[in-house]
């Protein structure tokens, strides 16, 4: 069971819309009480946003993930951080420039670019982050200890060949509505990452799934799960509403980074393994307004990483139906 309560102020000054936005939320997951957190805090000035919310990388044209059709969205690297933005609109078209902390500890924050094309007929965006100070230890801070066998001991070689401690990312998108017909969303979006960064990776198989504790191929002496980054992904996803019903389903495909793994051979032998895993995912949602300000939402998805070699895959089937009432 969840409640959220957001609080939004507004007031026009001579040098825009001032909002102050604050939204808090409590979780109770099978009769523990999760407490209360702040998901988002921040401050607008015109196009001057200071705060936390969900990351510019993720926060894009909207469509499919918003609303009643879809819960799941394409989105890889989805999280909330601490930010400071501008953006520049015009009309249909907006500009946007940020600094964001991505919560590995860096030093230097990570720099954020994006434009936006909004229209009747949807949407278009082209979005870039740059992480100058990117390293294992950043990996370590971001994902806890269970990433502490990235570097086994002593002079063993690293599991994830990352090339440099510099990272860079494009992501672009377009939303198309009523396209195919009256109520429909098609949205296609994909990214491209020069190096390994939070911002490619992927949740849920990452921070949930103890891949490498769980996998007897793998040299893990630190037993927790294994960060999975993408290099590149690519999606789609078809929403449809007939009157007070919504139907969506979406798919995702990409490849990972290079990665070295510690297996055990046959003999019992340690030998390093270089293998490259392929992601896919498929969601589908059925959603229903009951009634004004009330609505009920079924997912179901699955997703799976494949490294094949002695390495193997591992995959996961999520699901839930939800009830939710707005006031």
């Amino acid at each position: 069971v969840r409640a959220r309560l957001n609080f939004d102020a507004r007031e026009e000054t001579e040098l825009g819309t001032l909002r102050a936005f604050a939204r808090l939320q409590a979780t109770n997951t099978s009769g523990a009480n999760n407490g209360v957190a702040m998901d988002q805090a921040y401050i607008q000035l015109g196009g001057l946003l200071m705060g936390y919310r969900d990351t510019m990388w993720s926060s894009n044209i909207g469509g499919i993930e918003d609303g009643l059709l879809t819960d799941t969205d394409l989105v890889v690297g989805d999280f909330n951080t601490n930010q400071v933005s501008y953006t520049f609109a015009l009309g249909g078209f907006s500009a946007s420039i940020g600094l964001e902390d991505d919560g590995t500890g860096d030093v230097v924050p990570d720099v954020h670019g994006k434009l936006v094309y909004s229209g009747a007929f949807g949407g278009a965006y082209l979005s870039a982050v740059y992480d100058e100070t990117f390293n294992r230890e950043d990996l370590r801070t971001a994902f806890g200890n269970n990433f502490n066998f990235v570097t086994l001991s002593g002079n063993f070689p690293t599991l994830l060949e990352d090339g440099n401690n510099d990272a860079f990312a494009l992501k672009g998108g377009v939303l198309l509505k009523d396209l195919v017909a009256a109520g429909s969303q098609l949205k296609i979006e994909g990214h491209y990452a020069f190096d390994p960064t939070v911002y490619s990776s992927i949740s849920g198989l990452a921070t949930v799934n103890t891949f490498a504790a769980n996998n007897p191929n793998i040299l893990n002496p630190t037993p927790g799960s294994l960060p999975i980054f993408l290099e590149w992904a690519a999606g789609a996803g078809y929403a449809q509403a007939f009157g007070k019903l919504g139907l969506a389903v979406s798919g995702q495909y990409g490849e990972t980074f290079d990665t070295r793994f510690f297996a055990l051979s046959p003999i019992g032998t340690v030998v390093p393994v270089d293998l490259s895993g392929e992601y896919y995912s498929f969601v589908g949602n059925v959603g229903y307004q009951i009634t004004n300000n009330f609505a009920t939402l079924a997912e179901v998805s699955y997703r799976n990483v494949d490294f094949g070699g002695p390495i193997g895959d591992t995959d996961q089937v999520n699901g839930f139906l939800r009830f939710q009432r707005n006031f």
